[in-house]
């Protein structure tokens, strides 16, 4: 399997990023459409999964008061544990323009994903969306 990971900011690329999001937040994990989208669309930095022409994971970053986050992992079922969500942190990681307060909110069942790159669980476990996540800091 080919993987390419590659910066995604308009047209069909964005659309194929929503769609993997709705499959997997909206439709596998019951996530409200209202909160999976929302007003840090147009600019955040986006990236998307390729595996033999189709976009199979996405996720994206952006500058907050707090620093920078790192949100919306997510890769379709058939390609989970294929080493996509590596590949996606990885790329992410190498475009933020530093590695100073940069954060996430992990799943639950994310968390060893997110430490194998260095990002270690703050504070106590949380509700978002109806999941339980842990906030992440990057220790590097």
């Amino acid at each position: 399997m080919e993987l390419t990971i590659r910066k995604v900011n308009s047209g069909k690329d964005l659309e194929e990023i929503f769609r993997i999001r709705e499959t997997v937040f909206v439709h596998e994990q019951n996530v409200d459409p209202d909160l999976e989208y929302d007003d840090f669309e147009d600019t955040s930095e986006h990236f998307m999964a390729i595996t033999d022409g189709q976009a199979v994971g996405t996720a994206r970053w952006r500058h907050t008061p707090n620093g920078i986050k790192l949100e919306r992992f997510a890769v379709l079922s058939p390609y989970r544990g294929m080493g996509v969500g590596s590949a996606l942190v990885a790329a992410v990681l190498d475009a933020l323009p530093t590695r100073s307060n940069v954060y996430l909110h992990s799943q639950l069942r994310a968390t060893s994903l997110y430490s194998r790159f260095g990002f270690v669980e703050e504070g106590d476990m949380f509700e978002e969306a109806g999941i339980d996540h842990y906030k992440m800091v990057l220790r590097s």
